[in-house]
């Protein structure tokens, strides 16, 4: 299955079955158009951010990304930012930590929402990889978390000690909320189907 296949089963196969009967209904009653700057709350998180959230790990692997790569990234944060755009998508192996960074420098830091990536399924790896992803993102809390590129549908079984670490983490508020990027279609059942997650992407 290709990722464009994925994305559109996910969301009309899994997201029909497990959204709550009226999840939308506050986009449907908006009095105006949606735009990508609008104030939303993420789920049950209480996270406020904008709409639309700027990635920065198109073919992201390795280290790096496209957006990496063009060398302009931080430029573009910055001007999404200037025009309402508060969500900023990175992740471990997109490598884009320090233009993420150089983008929030100077900038008050309640204003700007973080989401990045853990690749590492050892929890002690995991818990160190926190602490240097704080580092290199030069913050000292990370507002979303999620376990990166997940394909099995036991995850929740399998991946039991990552889970705790970002539980912990949370609660010391390191990290603000934790999930997971799902990449298949038993992992994304698996997902909703868990209490843990606050936050699930399918990239």
């Amino acid at each position: 299955m290709n990722r464009r296949n994925f994305i559109s089963n996910a969301a009309a196969g899994v997201g029909a079955s497990y959204l709550a009967p009226g999840a939308f209904a506050d986009l449907l009653d908006t009095p105006h158009r949606a735009e990508a700057t609008d104030t939303v709350v993420l789920g049950k998180t209480g996270i406020r951010t904008s709409r639309l959230a700027m990635g920065t790990g198109t073919i992201g692997f390795g280290g790096s990304s496209n957006q990496t790569r063009m060398g302009q990234l931080t430029r573009l944060l910055r001007t999404g930012y200037d025009r309402g755009l508060i969500f900023f998508d990175t992740a471990d192996s997109y490598g884009s930590h320090p233009e993420v960074a150089a983008a929030i420098s100077g900038l008050p830091r309640d204003k700007v929402v973080i989401m990045t990536k853990c690749d590492s399924r050892d929890p002690k790896q995991a818990k160190a990889d926190i602490d240097r992803y704080r580092r290199e993102l030069k913050t000292d809390h990370i507002d979303i978390l999620l376990i990166h590129c997940v394909t099995e549908g036991d995850w929740t079984a399998r991946y039991r000690g990552v889970m705790d670490v970002f539980s912990e983490a949370k609660e010391k508020g390191v990290i603000r909320t934790h999930g997971v990027s799902c990449h298949t279609i038993e992992a994304l059942r698996a997902a909703a189907a868990s209490p843990w997650w606050k936050s699930i992407s399918c990239a």
